[in-house]
């Protein structure tokens, strides 16, 4: 069954139970290019504009009452996600989002007619363009909805998910505060950390790209409407902008604003990059996190084997009782989408031609499957990985006892050549440091039991003028 819709290249026939009209219509004929559908909530932030539209053009005597009330009325229904399935259309379509903020303003008009009793579709007492899209155009509409959903997608579910990984994280730090086992540089033995310094440092890079992304808000927070086709304010009310930012800030409870230049606002879009380049630098924390986890976990018996994730499945369908990282591994994988996804916006928000940039769908496809993977990675990290995770302290102890970077504690008394001597020795002669230095007539043992001490290596060396406090932190063994 299918009814006739028509638009400006004449008519075609609809399914008679769908709610969009002809351009829809086209679109879903035309563009049959992959399996990415429009991000519903870019479809959602859609309908919040035209919500909010109806009811500014009605305040400014530019909408009649009564089908204002209608298009809210449908609006709704489209922003709660119970018109969902009549939103067909892909990602892979015109670079202005044309089709789809036709999708919705057709399945606006189609659904307040039928509300009307006019029945579904149609162009009447609601029209899509004359009404739903009253003194909107495409290439202001759509940078909108694209900054909604993308604040939106942030506020509720990324920084969310990034706290409860970074507090997990926290916790454990907290755990294991006093746990002193071998630093690494260069994948090379180094001077003694705690466990918990050692994870404090992924607390504080999630505290960072946190804040990196919260810098980029405020711009991305500075909407397109009211420039209308080419950033002029064409066929929009003098007042139209500034009432639309504000009715949309009450509306989605963020912070927006009227963007200062529309021209910009069209045609380049450089708040989103910088928003990409703040979501780039949590992937790279996270790919930090991931690693490092990974490789203090690898073995369990040829590794390094420090720390003792959680054995969420089997991990190998020929090696029995092989267990594998794969929450690190999942968590690097999706670290290099995002990576990749960045690169994508980068290239799109350079396209910007003369009035507009027409790569706006890749751009508000890739930033939101960035913030949505990295979100789901975070808590799923958190869930199945940190808040299970445990220390292997026999095996931490066993690393810094036979580690050989101790030395470096020698250096203020003996100088950094005679240190060295000893670690050389030490290492060619499979002897103790001890041993060695006592060997090489470098120090006593009295001496080496007072100035070798692993946990007074865990800080900057106290001023001569000041006593030292005695710390907390205690070796679990005499250092040999």
């Amino acid at each position: 069954m299918s009814r006739t819709e028509t638009d400006s290249l004449g008519a075609i026939e609809v399914p008679a139970n769908a709610y969009w009209g002809a351009q829809t219509q086209r679109s879903k004929l035309n563009f049959a290019i992959g399996s990415q559908p429009m991000p519903i909530s870019v479809v959602h932030a859609l309908a919040q504009v035209k919500k909010a539209a109806a009811r500014v053009n009605s305040r400014l005597g530019e909408l009649p009452e009564d089908i204002a009330k209608l298009i809210e009325q449908a609006a709704d229904e489209v922003i709660s996600g119970k018109l969902d399935e009549h939103f067909p259309l892909v990602v892979w379509q015109t670079g202005s989002g044309t089709q789809s903020n036709m999708n919705v303003n057709e399945v606006i008009a189609g659904r307040a007619n039928e509300i009307a009793g006019q029945g579904i579709g149609g162009k009447s007492p609601v029209h899509p363009n004359d009404h739903v899209n009253r003194a909107q155009s495409s290439n202001d509409c759509f940078p909108t909805a694209m900054h909604i959903a993308a604040l939106q997608a942030i506020e509720h579910d990324l920084f969310p998910a990034v706290k409860m990984l970074r507090d997990g994280l926290e916790q454990q730090a907290k755990r294991y505060a006093n746990l002193v086992k071998t630093g690494r540089t260069h994948m090379m033995d180094a001077t003694p950390v705690t466990f918990g310094q050692e994870l404090s440092a992924f607390v504080a890079q999630l505290d960072y790209a946190t804040h990196a992304i919260e810098a980029t808000l405020p711009a991305v927070g500075q909407l397109a409407q009211g420039g209308t086709a080419v950033g002029t304010g064409l066929n929009a009310n003098a007042n139209f902008a500034e009432n639309i930012a504000r009715e949309l800030a009450s509306a989605t409870k963020l912070n927006l604003t009227s963007a200062p230049n529309k021209f910009a606002a069209l045609a380049g879009h450089e708040p989103l990059v910088s928003l990409s380049g703040g979501l780039k630098t949590l992937a790279v924390a996270l790919m930090k996190i991931a690693n490092d986890l990974r490789l203090l976990g690898s073995g369990p018996r040829a590794g390094l084997a420090e720390v003792l994730l959680p054995a969420n499945e089997p991990g190998s369908s020929i090696m029995p009782g092989k267990v594998n990282p794969t929450q690190c591994e999942a968590l690097s994988m999706l670290a290099c989408q995002v990576l990749g996804n960045d690169v994508t916006v980068n290239i799109a928000a350079s396209q910007g031609h003369l009035q507009l940039n027409v790569f706006k769908p890749v751009i508000i496809h890739n930033i939101l499957e960035s913030i949505e993977l990295m979100a789901d990675g975070c808590r799923n990290f958190q869930e199945h990985c940190v808040a299970g995770m445990q220390a292997n302290e026999q095996q931490m102890a066993d690393h810094l006892e036979n580690g050989l970077m101790l030395v470096t504690a020698l250096n203020r008394h003996i100088g950094y050549d005679n240190a060295a001597k000893i670690a050389k020795k030490a290492y060619e002669e499979n002897l103790t440091l001890r041993a060695a230095a006592i060997a090489l007539e470098l120090v006593t043992d009295e001496q080496f039991s007072e100035w070798v001490r692993p946990e007074d290596m865990l800080h900057p060396t106290p001023s001569k003028s000041t006593s030292a406090k005695p710390g907390s932190i205690t070796a679990r063994r005499s250092w040999s």
